[in-house]
Order: structure tokens, then sequence, then C-alpha cells
């Protein structure tokens, strides 16, 4: 773990056979789905902005609002200058199965279905490759094995280029880098979500697979900015997710201010030092950051500028301990899905 940091744009390895990326990349999920309402002409110019600020990893997947999310981003890949386009790499998750009514009816991994999902997400981002391919979650009724394989042939034939994972244990995770070259492991990571140390992060370090960690901010709860009386929309995923009920949620976000004294000290924001937190576990972890707005992204980009030295980490672990959030970080039927809880 970085003790002692000054933070530049030096690029982050996905892992010994991955590519290169800025060290944060963007998450695109909340632009289409889970959280309310979003501005598609305020995604398109965050996407775009993020571009131009020299980020290169775009992440989706293929449900996020049924193919809204990819056929955004295809929009915002086509409209970018040519040398900014050129520099995305896109990271799609597959496999969720959904109904017309937005409901979740389990996972595929099957190959012919890889085969499928691939296909369609290429059409909707307008690429000829995509650069990361990854199973969202494990498909209990396919090895790991099979969809690895499935999509090592994708690599084979061109349309991959790099193979990840996602949410999954350390014993599939090393059954899948026994099977085909493994870039990354995107898993949620964030100084409330700390699973993943105890047996996942050892195991990628291991075998030299990257780390991209989503959900930094916690959906925002730790971003210093949502409050105990917010008002949320319809069908967005925090209204049931545990973390944010009744007295869990007060529990969490007065963590939010003991954090927040640290940060005031340092002269930055709650959300800045939450993912410079991120940043230090090391230089094989690549933050995502779910900005949905331009302000919003060059308030996260602004955690490339704070140093962290043994003080500041230490402060940081008294005001906000592992295992010191309340409420699991998933309703109970969906962390059944998860490699780590």
């Amino acid at each position: 773990m970085t003790t002692n940091t000054t933070r530049t744009n030096t690029p982050r390895p996905l892992g010994t056979t991955g590519p290169r990326v800025f060290p944060l990349g963007l998450g695109c999920m909340g632009m289409s789905a889970l959280y309310g309402d979003a501005d598609r002409a305020e995604s398109i110019a965050t996407i775009h902005a993020a571009l131009e600020a020299g980020v290169t990893l775009l992440d989706t997947g293929d449900f996020y609002a049924m193919g809204h999310n990819e056929m955004l981003i295809g929009e915002a890949l086509r409209s970018a200058p040519a040398a900014r386009r050129e520099q995305a790499l896109t990271s799609v998750k597959f496999g969720a199965l959904r109904d017309p009514d937005g409901n979740w009816s389990g996972y595929d991994g099957r190959p012919e279905a890889v085969r499928n999902f691939a296909a369609y997400s290429l059409q909707r981002l307008g690429v000829d490759h995509i650069d990361v391919y990854r199973i969202a979650r494990l498909d209990p009724d396919v090895p790991i094995e099979e969809t690895v394989g499935a999509i090592a042939e994708l690599v084979e034939q061109g349309y991959v280029r790099h193979i990840g994972l996602s949410e999954v244990g350390a014993d599939t995770i090393r059954r899948a880098a026994a099977t085909a070259p493994i870039s990354d492991l995107q898993f949620e990571y964030s100084l409330i979500s700390r699973g993943i140390e105890e047996e996942v992060l050892p195991v990628t370090r291991e075998l030299g697979i990257g780390v991209t960690a989503y959900g930094v901010l916690s959906r925002g709860l730790i971003s210093g900015h949502f409050t105990p009386d917010r008002k949320l929309a319809a069908g967005d995923f925090r209204a049931f997710s545990p973390r944010f009920q009744g007295d869990n949620l007060q529990h969490n976000l007065n963590l939010v201010e003991a954090l927040r004294k640290i940060a005031e000290q340092k002269g930055v924001s709650v959300a800045q030092i939450a993912i410079a937190w991120v940043l230090s576990r090391g230089e094989d972890i690549v933050p995502l950051v779910g900005a949905r707005t331009r302000e919003r992204l060059t308030e996260s980009l602004g955690a490339l500028d704070v140093s962290l030295d043994a003080s500041d980490l230490a402060a940081i672990e008294q005001a906000v301990p592992a295992d010191a959030a309340a409420g699991d970080r998933y309703p109970a039927a969906q962390m059944a899905h998860l490699g780590s809880k």
C-alpha cells in the first residue's frame, strides 16, 4: 500500500496482461439507470470532458437500461474528436437477464450466450472490438471455464482484446486464470466496502490480475453530498439498498461527517479523500468514478492531486474503520451472487 504519494496522471496497468489506463476510469451506469433520471446531453458532455482530461477507460454493462448505456457511449464516441475517440477503451459487463419491466432474472454465461451478447454490444457501441469483456456475475449453472473459454475465442477472433472478471471469489479467479489470461477483476471497493481485502485481493496480486474498483463513493453515500432527507426517484437502486435505510443511513452518514473533518483539514472534499484512499491501496487498482455531470467529474479528478501520508491514512482508518458500515452493500437476494461480502 502506498503511504506517501504525489498524485499524477501516470497510467496504471490492468494486470500483467491488460492495457495501461488513466488512473481513474469513468463508470457510466448512472447516466442511464438505477440512480433516477439523467440528462443525456450532460452525460455525453461528461464523457467528452473525461476523454479530454485523459481518461481512457469507459465502463458499462449491456444490461444498463437494456442497452441504453452502450448506445449513449456509442453516441459520445462518434461525436468526440478522433484523437479522443481513439484513446477510449471500453469495459463491458454482460450476462444479466432482464424482462421488459426491468426485473432481474439471473445470469447467462453459456458460450452461445456470450457470443450473442458480444454481437449486440459491438453494434450498440459502434466499435469493432471490446477492450475488456466480463460476465457481470458468475452463472451458477455454467462452469467459469466455459464462459471464459468463450471470451477467449472472441479474443482470438479479434472482437475482444482482454478478458475480465466481476464480483467472483478466490477459487473462481484461480480457475478462470488457469483457462485464459485475465486482465482485471471488477469489484466494489471503498472505505466502507472492504471485503475484497481478505481473500480476493491477495489472489489477484499473486496472479498478476488488476482491479477496477467500482462504488468508490458507495453510490454517493460517502460522497459528502448525500443528505438524510434526500428524496430518491422511483426506481433508484438506493431506495432498496440496506445501507441507505433507516438507522443504517444515519449511522453511515455519521461516518461521512468524521471523514469530512479530515478532508477539511487537508482542504479537499469528502469525495476526493475517499477516492484518494482507494488510489492509495496500490498501483494495481484503478478506481471507477460514477460522475454523471462535468461538475462531479472535475471534483473526482481532483482526487489525483490529493497526497495521503501515513498520518492521513491512520486518521482515515480511525474515522472509518474496516467493517464500520451499517447494512449490506446489496439486498439479500443480490448478495447471494457475490464472491465476497
